[in-house]
């Protein structure tokens, strides 16, 4: 199945009937933490994972840092969402300019253990970020990525690049590489079941016999 089409069938999911699908799958802990969220409520972030991690490095030059973060976006793939593990809550890891810059390069997302600044720059300009806080402090002088496309940990969850990445106003699930494909699969399944359910409630049947003729609540 072409990595399009299959991130195109997850955008159309939700994180809620994603992480039930896991869970059953016995995969539960696939949910990063409730502290990341959706810059944009109504966006979805969906796409395949790169990730990158950093660290805070106060003895660094501003164009030292600067080069590497521009590095950082250089590298961005197309097609994915940038994952990164900043190691701090202290300073902002997207702003307006980079998000410009990543939205033009085809990268589908932005998801941050970390801070975001230019708010309204970001919103007007449409393209999904996941992140924890707000802070006007930058990057510049104290801030340097030190490894691309290998696993980072948020929370208790540890992402690989190539593993699925699914954001809502709910929060963020990862599906693992290896069960992409199954758990959209299986979850549109759920969907479609759920769909049943609604109708059924909307038609008067009682809530238990719902659940009983449809094993699905």
């Amino acid at each position: 199945m072409k990595t399009t089409a299959l991130v195109e069938r997850l955008s159309k999911l939700y994180t809620g009937a994603v992480h039930d699908v896991l869970r059953g799958m016995g995969h539960a802990n696939c949910v990063l933490p409730a502290h990341l969220r959706p810059l944009d409520p109504a966006l979805k972030v969906a796409g395949p994972a790169w990730t990158v991690s950093g660290h805070m490095d106060h003895s660094i030059s501003r164009h030292d840092s600067l080069l590497g973060w521009t590095t950082l976006l250089s590298k961005a793939p197309s097609g994915h969402v940038v994952v990164c593990q900043p190691h701090n809550q202290e300073i902002a890891l997207m702003g307006e300019l980079s998000a410009e810059t990543l939205k033009n390069k085809g990268v589908l997302g932005y998801v941050v253990d970390g801070g975001c600044r230019d708010t309204d720059f970001i919103l007007e300009l449409g393209f999904p970020v996941v992140h924890t806080f707000f802070t006007p402090s930058d990057i510049v002088a104290r801030w340097q990525p030190d490894r691309y496309g290998e696993p980072v940990t948020i929370g208790s969850v540890t992402i690989h690049s190539g593993d699925h990445v699914l954001g809502d106003r709910d929060g963020v699930v990862v599906i693992p590489h290896a069960l992409v494909a199954e758990v959209v699969e299986k979850t549109e399944a759920v969907a479609l079941t759920e769909n049943q359910v609604r109708e059924a409630i909307r038609g008067g049947m009682d809530p238990v016999e719902a659940y009983l003729t449809y094993g699905k609540f």
